[in-house]
């Protein structure tokens, strides 16, 4: 063996023993697995962070998070839209894998298909108590609702905000209801309309509660936040403080939710034990002139949600985990809300479900080690595959297939910077490759690698 190979041989089995290293610290066998809080954030923009450029919203509960923590630059979700984002976060699959490739409105007779295997269904059989927290939108009907869908609990909004009851002497419209929007409680309705300006404070109150209750066990809470999608409400003590107008001050309240859910966790001594993520289901949509329908910042980011570019795909993400995850770093590589799933089961010591394709990767060592790469090659849907990985302007995809360059027939961008290009179609040979080499749309087909 020449000594290149040699050197090389030794660089990959060191590679290897810092990952299982870094798995072994976060799970000692015969330790109790970890909690899981996963905080999303509804239409939350790149740019609406303290720490990621804000100059007109405070955020120092979530600032302070990011510096106890790691600050990804280079987070994405599969949709612009909301349903979509959210099949995929909970079942690590792309949003057309998983039977959910559009947003759902009130009277639609579909969800989240029951044989999906969500995350909360995975971490039950590790003996994890799971809730749901917030708007769920991933089916009214009862074979679709959270209790059908691996979560102990629920408390929230079965849909979206803005899907009103439909009056009677209107045009119909897809997006309202035929009734008022409800709170629920499990498959219980608790107040219809629902008062939304306190809604992120009664979510928060719901999250601490069920946090003091399972702290003896583990347990996987999804805290999916009704804001800053709008129309926008605030509470009085929110209302009128910050500087973002009222779009502003639903995201300081969302901050002061997560500094209360933070604090909880250092009270119980479960800081140690608590993987905490800051996230959004997309980006924000720009503003309004009215205050009830302002608009977030997307920062350097072009589009907005609802559009294909970064501005709708590409969001604000922050994981936390005192002692397992290093303080005060930022990862440029790429990852998504797909990769929650595998990495989640691998610190839970559950095994992934092996009957069905899996587009989310483990991103453990992004989250533990300076220096580690995106499991990714590239990501995006097909027929028009959005193209990111850690080589910008040049990615070799698989051995005997197409090579991307500036000059091919994709829109290519680079995990370090913005949107690059939609050339027009030249190379159609390409696609075709790329086709046959992933598949159609469907549960065996479009994924990432």
């Amino acid at each position: 063996m020449s000594l290149a190979m040699r050197n090389l041989a030794l660089m990959l089995a060191l590679s290897l023993g810092v990952t299982l290293l870094g798995f072994a610290a976060a799970r000692k066998p015969g330790a109790r697995p970890p909690n899981f809080i996963v905080i999303l954030a509804d239409d939350f923009g790149y740019g609406d962070l303290g720490c990621c450029g804000s100059r007109e919203i405070a955020t120092p509960h979530l600032d302070r998070m990011a510096a106890e923590g790691v600050r990804f630059t280079d987070f994405h979700v599969t949709a612009s839209i909301c349903s979509p984002s959210r099949a995929s976060l909970l079942t690590g699959c792309y949003a057309q894998r998983a039977g959910m490739p559009f947003v759902l409105f009130p009277t639609e007779p579909k969800g989240l298909p029951p044989e999906e295997i969500t995350l909360a269904e995975l971490l039950k059989q590790c003996g994890y108590t799971t809730a749901c927290i917030g708007k769920w939108h991933l089916g009214f009907l009862p074979p679709f609702r959270p209790a059908r869908q691996g979560f102990d609990y629920f408390f929230g909004l079965p849909y979206s905000n803005d899907s009103a009851k439909q009056p009677a002497d209107k045009r119909f419209d897809p997006v309202l209801a035929p009734a008022e929007l409800p709170l629920m409680r499990g498959d219980e309705i608790l107040e219809a309309p629902v008062n939304q300006e306190t809604l992120t404070e009664r979510y928060t109150e719901e999250a601490i509660r069920f946090i003091r209750q399972n702290q003896s066990r583990p347990f996987f809470l999804y805290l999916p936040h009704t804001f800053p999608h709008r129309p926008l409400y605030a509470s009085g003590r929110f209302r009128g403080k910050s500087r973002g107008g009222l779009y502003g001050d639903t995201v300081e309240c969302l901050d002061w939710s997560a500094g209360q859910i933070l604090y909880t966790l250092k009270e119980l001594g479960l800081d140690d034990r608590t993987l905490v993520l800051f996230t959004s289901d997309n980006g924000a949509p720009p503003a309004s002139k009215r205050p009830e329908e302002g608009g977030g910042s997307n920062g350097p980011l072009r589009g907005w949600k609802f559009t294909a570019y970064e501005g709708g795909f590409r969001v604000p993400a922050i994981f936390r985990w005192p002692g397992k995850i290093p303080a005060g770093r930022v990862c440029q590589e790429l990852a998504t809300t797909m990769d929650l799933f595998p990495t989640f089961a691998k610190l839970a010591g559950a095994k992934p479900p092996r009957d069905r394709m899996m587009d989310g990767k483990d991103i453990w060592p992004l989250l533990t080690q300076p220096g580690a790469h995106s499991p990714h090659v590239f990501f995006g849907p097909l027929p028009r595959l959005p193209v990111a990985g850690r080589a910008q302007r040049a990615l070799e995809t698989f051995p005997g297939t197409a090579r991307l360059s500036d000059a091919d027939d994709h829109h290519v961008h680079g995990p370090r910077g913005s949107d690059s290009k939609t050339l027009p179609s030249a190379q159609p040979a390409q696609s075709l490759r790329f086709g046959k080499r992933l598949g159609g749309n469907s549960r065996s087909g479009c994924g990432s690698s």
